[in-house]
């Protein structure tokens, strides 16, 4: 994390990590960002997808990736606009890699429109790297000025795709696993049947879960989920 981000309140979650992110039919995309994060590839990738599909997961990935081979990086999310200003787009163009989540709020807010559109040239005559991503393609964003749709459509467009239901089963494991956490299949498929079978909440619920077995220094069983979530 840099500086910038420092003063900005932005934090990189420690798991958003591309070792901590199951692939699913998603290996083009990874691959790319993969690549562009180590400073190699292309220079513009926009990819999109609906809710849970780990937009935020992979951009921060991107920005471990980058902190790792010591590229000054620089992660931003729109989710809260009402909170930033066009300013903060100011001088990233010195960064090696910017990586903007939630593209969709700007649209349709003038200011943040051409302050992004400015960004976005600059990074190019710069010759910087960027990602970018949001919930729809480019021409589905309702973003109103036409040369930002351009500038975002022209290049590598990719889609990331959620998880089938097993696969999410495997990611939960593999989350646990990464945590240093025994969880069964039998327990796993428990919590699928049992819980809300978005990412967010199944993650949500095993944080709380290893919490407090770490506390009480008890294995993942069923009684004991259904005790700590009283499910």
């Amino acid at each position: 994390m840099n500086i910038s981000q420092l003063t900005l309140g932005i934090n990189l979650h420690d798991n958003a990590t591309f070792s901590n992110y199951f692939i699913g039919n998603n290996e083009q995309l990874i691959a790319n960002l993969y690549t562009m994060a180590g400073g190699r590839g292309m220079r513009y990738i926009y990819f999109w997808g609906n809710s849970g599909v780990g937009r935020t997961h992979l951009l921060q990935a991107c920005c471990h990736a980058a902190t790792k081979q010591k590229l000054p990086n620089f992660y931003l999310s729109f989710n809260a606009l009402e909170k930033l200003q066009p300013y903060v787009l100011d001088g990233l163009e010195s960064m090696h890699l910017v990586c903007i989540d939630d593209i969709q709020r700007i649209a349709g807010h003038t200011a943040w429109e051409e302050a992004f559109l400015n960004l976005f040239n600059r990074m190019q005559d710069a010759k910087k790297r960027l990602i970018i991503a949001g919930d729809a393609t480019p021409q589905n964003l309702g973003i109103k000025l036409k040369d930002l749709v351009s500038r975002l459509a022209s290049n590598v467009l990719l889609q990331a795709t959620g998880l089938a239901e097993e696969e999410k089963v495997q990611a939960l494991i593999m989350r646990a696993k990464n945590r240093g956490i025994t969880l069964s299949q039998n327990v796993a498929h428990f919590l699928w049947r049992r819980w809300p079978r978005d990412m967010h909440s199944l993650f949500d619920a095993l944080n709380q879960l290893d919490q407090v077995s770490l506390e009480k220094k008890h294995k993942l069983t069923i009684p004991f989920v259904k005790s700590v979530l009283e499910i």
